[in-house]
């Protein structure tokens, strides 16, 4: 009889243990349920600077939502590349997408008039200002999606394998830019030359091109100092960068994970101005130090003629714009006092 108590005992326990475990793991399964996935797609590799902010964007959202939010990364066109990337957000391939307005020119007639040469200080001026023009006057082309986050890249320069002080130095030079900006440097007698970024080291070495314009956290980044020796200092263009969200799936979203995704967009904009300053500054430093890169200056008439081809340019596009229907004349007014709003911040 002792037995068969003891026997009905052990029975019963691993009963109710089962039932435990089994309770356990619904649970466990149902808080896995819970937890909404992001998938985030960008077309350049981790270590450049917009994925620098993608990884941080993703810490600080999984953080304030305490893991309800779990951010999967995409970068080096994993997912979705640069000439697909708004589209592929808009048909769902990813939930989230990064990329650079200037890489679908035609796309984006107001930001093209803020990305041309205007006097932005560096990185962090150029991310606000931009931030704020396009929450005052939103991209048309954006309508269809949630944006996310904006900001820009410090003013471009020239790196080339000669020295290029002077318009005569520049003429007819095959200089890769981004092909919305090749304007720019078709005014300044350049021969632009469109590619992505990742075929510009085998292009300057095998001398289908003889420099790129870009800012300049790349000469480290990328190691392109190894390549070319000379930066030109002279600013140019910009490239704005939009990150953008699907609006089914925005909408899906609690109202608390919208919060927080909101707190973020301002945040990363200052975040990645700032990131990217401070890398630049690093990666000259470098280039100097360990490639010998060199620095060359324009004298002071040289940069009025370079300032003046400039400046007519971005008004006759302005014009242009303005006769399209579009507020450009406006647009251009409120971004240069934006500019010198953050310029005399420091």
């Amino acid at each position: 009889m002792r037995r068969l108590l003891i026997s009905m005992s052990l029975v019963l326990l691993v009963i109710i243990l089962s039932a435990c475990g089994g309770n356990e793991e619904k649970a466990s399964a149902g808080k896995n349920d819970d937890v909404i996935k992001l998938s985030y797609a960008f077309f350049a590799p981790p270590n450049t600077f917009p994925a620098i902010q993608m990884e941080e964007w993703k810490k600080r959202l999984e953080e304030r939502t305490d893991g309800k939010v779990q951010v999967d990364l995409f970068t080096g066109g994993t997912l979705l590349e640069a000439n697909n990337m708004y589209d592929g957000v808009e048909n769902g391939t990813a939930d989230i997408g990064l990329t650079s307005t200037s890489y679908e020119p035609g796309r984006f007639p107001l930001l093209s008039i803020s990305d041309m040469p205007s006097g932005y200080k560096n990185a962090t001026v150029a991310s606000k200002v931009t931030a704020d023009l396009v929450n005052n006057y939103p991209p048309e082309a954006l309508d269809n999606f949630k944006i996310i986050t904006t900001f820009a890249t410090e003013p471009a320069y020239i790196q080339s394998k000669k020295p290029i002080k002077s318009l005569s130095d520049l003429k007819g030079k095959q200089l890769r830019i981004a092909g919305a900006l090749a304007p720019i440097m078709s005014e300044l007698g350049a021969a632009p030359v469109g590619m992505s970024q990742a075929e510009v080291p085998e292009a300057l070495q095998t001398g289908i091109v003889e420099g790129y314009v870009s800012s300049r956290e790349i000469l480290k980044d990328s190691k392109l100092a190894e390549i070319v020796g000379y930066v030109t200092d002279y600013p140019l263009a910009l490239n704005t960068f939009i990150a953008v969200m699907n609006k089914e799936k925005w909408d899906s979203l609690p109202e608390d994970v919208q919060a927080v995704i909101e707190e973020l967009n301002t945040e990363m904009t200052e975040f990645t101005g700032d990131y990217l300053d401070s890398h630049v500054k690093e990666s000259i430093e470098w280039s100097i130090d360990s490639e010998g890169l060199e620095v060359v200056e324009l004298s002071e008439e040289e940069m009025k003629k370079w300032d003046k081809k400039l400046s007519d340019m971005q008004k006759e596009f302005v014009e242009d714009v303005q006769n399209e229907g579009l507020p450009a004349e406006e647009y251009l007014s409120e971004m240069k006092e934006l500019i010198e709003k953050y310029n005399n911040a420091d």
